[in-house]
């Protein structure tokens, strides 16, 4: 079992977009979307929902009104003001350190698990899709993703599927560092413009740091070709092999206005040059078992 992490180090590059492609182009696989805080690969593949799961993540303190003397220990202890005047916990400024609850001298405040969203089991037409929504202001996005990841390996083992494709969420932060390890590719999609040639340096050191051998392509690189040939420059400086170019066409915006993917929607030129791009990538994988 392969798996290929897509990634973009800043968002907006077309990242998704690709990542839509290549799940309609890649032939038994599992399909996982990493970017648990702003997931949106299910636009485009459209899948029916099969499971829904809670996931929580850390503790937050709550105050049993019946046991709370308003001693007032908790309310001087916490470093937070998550307490208030009538010993009721705002869930929001509470960090959950679990002080107040072994400091209460009447066992009134206990902590308790904290909801932080969901992951979700659904079925695509190109196979099983894997993914989630962190709640609003919720915390450990990374822990998340690796719950993703780690349900996408139970399912391509036991349903003998040979890939896991995962669309990765875009920066360089702990949901992508959760994404990208124990990947056997990175495939970083960027943008031709300054602060795309900055972002893709920064995700190939990490790639580089996880020694994930990485690869690259610039999305709709004719707009400025002269910062995507100094792209391409740099990529090969730092060792990553840049797989084609995509260039720019409105059928790629009208695609995802439709929720279809680009290279099913239309046949012109980035359609085409994503599915070269794939034929290499998937070339590529296979030359990770050659002796």
């Amino acid at each position: 079992m392969k798996q290929i992490v897509i990634l973009s180090g800043k968002g907006g590059t077309g990242k998704t977009t690709v990542t839509a492609s290549f799940a309609a182009l890649a032939q038994n696989a599992v399909l996982v979307d990493a970017d648990v805080d702003a997931a949106d690969l299910h636009l485009l593949l459209k899948p029916e929902n099969t499971e829904t799961h809670e996931f929580s993540s850390g503790q937050e303190a709550t105050i049993d009104p019946e046991r709370c003397t308003a001693c007032g220990i908790c309310r001087d202890l916490c470093r937070f003001d998550a307490i208030d005047e009538d010993f009721r916990v705002d869930p929001f400024a509470c960090e959950g350190c679990g002080l107040c609850a072994s400091q209460c001298p009447e066992g009134a405040a206990v902590m308790r698990p904290t909801l932080s969203g969901h992951w979700f089991r659904s079925q695509s037409e190109y196979g099983p899709f894997i993914h989630a929504k962190l709640g609003i202001a919720a915390e450990n996005s990374g822990k998340l993703v690796a719950v993703v990841r780690e349900e996408a390996r139970n399912d391509a083992e036991a349903q003998n599927r040979d890939l896991i494709l995962i669309d990765g969420p875009p920066g360089v932060g702990c949901p992508v560092i959760a994404s990208i390890t124990g990947c056997d590719l990175a495939f970083v999609v960027t943008e031709p413009t300054k602060s795309g040639l900055h972002d893709l340096e920064r995700v190939v050191g990490l790639a580089k740091h996880f020694k994930i051998p990485a690869f690259a392509t610039v999305n709709k690189a004719d707009l400025d070709e002269e910062m995507a040939g100094k792209i391409e420059t740099a990529c090969h400086k730092n060792g990553v092999k840049t797989l084609g170019r995509i260039p720019f066409d409105p059928a790629a915006v009208k695609s995802v206005v439709a929720g279809a993917r680009l290279v099913e929607y239309s046949s012109g030129a980035a359609a085409m040059a994503i599915r070269d791009i794939w034929r290499k990538l998937s070339y590529e994988l296979e030359l990770l078992d050659a002796p």
